[in-house]
């Protein structure tokens, strides 16, 4: 389960360094990985401090720091 989530965490992270800033559903819809797995993912990016969250109106923007 553990490279599961690192290798969710490394789609994200590429994900956007590719494609800049985006809300947690844009990267569902433009990769592979199920809800679930995004999730996991940033959590791991967030444990790291490799991420930044902010709210714009009702919408999370998950940047990289």
């Amino acid at each position: 389960m553990l490279k599961l989530i690192g290798d969710a965490a490394g789609i994200v992270w590429q994900y956007l360094e590719n494609n800049g800033s985006s809300s947690a559903t844009k990267i569902i819809n433009e990769t592979d990985l199920n809800k679930v797995d995004v999730q996991r993912g940033i959590g791991w990016l967030m444990k790291e401090d490799k991420l930044t969250i902010e709210m714009v109106g009702r919408t999370e923007i998950i940047s990289l720091k």
